[in-house]
């Protein structure tokens, strides 16, 4: 396993023993701090002790960028005066930049003087810290990482008549930034951020310098350092005691959302784990079907559509964009059948999804083009076609072979200057379009039939 370690260096000792390995070692973790001691009459060899590695960690995870901010604690033995500490991050994705130190105990009697980058050392700083206490003081280092996601799952189990669902949720996180986190508190930010500098590419300088050139966007942006006033701003609007049973707790931060998972988890390396985020029994459900050629083909596609408010037993908090997985109850003794899966954007309190389930055959179209005419030709003085006059008729035969009723909707798009005639009912949905709704009972069969005459060139009228 890899795990970050603490080492506390004596000035004054001068040999290598086996309790204080040498100062080899002190980099054979990827996340490694150092404490040196500096006294301005020695310049003896310094020797490394091996302390306690991190007290807690937590996790913040955004799921619209890639970007976790770590906060974790050390206790650290501090001598009066100064002291040096390195922090090294080999073999992660940590940005540099974002580094920060401060003490939680002592802490009007612990500062930083400065941070540095060694010249021709990557991945380590080293802060002068001036402190006028001795012994131990318990201190926190923040920065951000790449690496670490989250994401939203959510199985919806229909009843037989479609009407009502059950609907679940859960989030799946992944550890993929090269550092294991034992012992962690996660917490997981619902909220679109943009970042000017991409975590991932300033891990990979190393150390600050050059900068890598922004990505073009013409989203706005956040910088990482209003980006980090915000998290800790988040940080301390969400802290709180885990004394309740092992739950995810969601609360509103500003513009973003924010999950808190009570409890903690050890994450390593190429962890994934699923964690439970809600469950909302009897929730209303509309389930019907389109036909529309230009975006579906000839297939039929089942839809769910469901609002998230608390008249559909939701609303308690926005849902985060993720996979969905949907079932219907077809027998008594809870028998499910699998109907699609989808993807879902993210959904604010009080709007309406629509979910895109896969086509069904048991729902047919079948359009027919029963007549085409060309008319009205007009000329201009040299015999050249100026307008003309299409018209067509088509049957449509639908069929509904389930046993329960369905709605279905059947849209159709005209281009020019057209004019409908039908005795079935029809919406218009906009200036090309318009939409059949038609209810089917189970078995049930329907056609019906309409003129369309579309007029170009000099025969438009409208």
């Amino acid at each position: 396993m890899k795990r970050s370690s603490l080492t506390f260096c004596h000035p004054e000792r001068s040999e290598e023993s086996p309790s204080c390995p040498g100062k080899k070692q002190r980099f054979l973790a990827l996340l490694g701090m150092t404490v040196l001691v500096w006294a301005s009459s020695t310049q003896a060899r310094i020797n490394v002790v091996t302390l306690p590695g991190r007290d807690t960690v937590q996790l913040t995870i955004y799921n619209s960028a890639d970007l976790t901010m770590v906060k974790e604690t050390r206790t650290l033995t501090f001598r009066k005066g100064l002291n040096k500490l390195e922090f090294s991050w080999a073999n992660t994705l940590i940005d540099p930049t974002s580094v920060e130190f401060r003490a939680l105990t002592h802490a009007d009697k612990v500062d930083v003087l400065d941070v540095s980058f060694p010249p021709r050392v990557t991945n380590t700083l080293e802060w002068r810290i001036n402190s006028e206490v001795a012994g131990e003081v318990v201190c926190e280092i923040r920065y951000f990482t790449s690496g670490i996601s989250w994401s939203a799952d959510y199985v919806a189990e229909a009843n037989k008549a479609e009407k009502l669902m059950t609907l679940a949720g859960s989030v799946r996180v992944n550890n993929n930034s090269g550092e294991d986190y034992e012992n962690a508190q996660i917490r997981l930010v619902v909220g679109v951020i943009k970042l000017v500098e991409e975590i991932r590419r300033l891990a990979e300088l190393g150390r600050p310098g050059a900068q890598p050139p922004p990505a073009p966007t013409a989203a706005p942006m956040m910088a990482v350092g209003a980006l980090r006033k915000a998290g800790m701003a988040m940080e301390a609007a969400a802290d709180m005691a885990c004394a309740r049973p092992r739950e995810i707790v969601k609360e509103g931060v500003s513009e973003y959302f924010l999950y808190t998972v009570e409890g903690r988890d050890t994450i390593p390396n190429g962890w994934s784990k699923r964690l439970p985020s809600f469950k909302a029994a009897d929730v209303p459900v509309t389930s019907y079907y389109k036909f529309e050629r230009e975006r579906y083909g000839d297939r039929v596609v089942r839809f769910y559509r469901f609002k998230n408010d608390k008249e559909s037993k939701l609303g308690n908090e926005p849902l985060p964009d993720g996979r969905v997985m949907a079932f219907r109850t077809v027998s008594a003794d809870n028998l499910y059948n699998f109907v699609g899966r989808t993807n879902v954007k993210y959904i604010p309190v009080g709007e309406q999804v629509e979910m895109e389930l896969g086509s069904d055959r048991e729902v047919m179209v079948q359009p027919k083009l029963m007549d085409w005419q060309k008319l009205n030709l007009a000329f201009d003085q040299w015999g050249g076609v100026t307008g003309w006059t299409i018209k067509e008729t088509w049957r449509f035969e639908v069929q509904n072979s389930k046993e329960i009723p369905i709605v279905l909707d059947i849209r159709r798009n005209f281009a020019g200057d057209w004019e409908l005639k039908t005795d079935a009912k029809y919406e218009n949905v906009d200036k090309s379009k318009v939409k059949f709704v038609l209810p089917l009972q189970p078995r049930e069969k329907q056609t019906f039939t309409y003129e369309l005459t579309t007029r170009y060139g000099t025969n438009i009228v409208k």
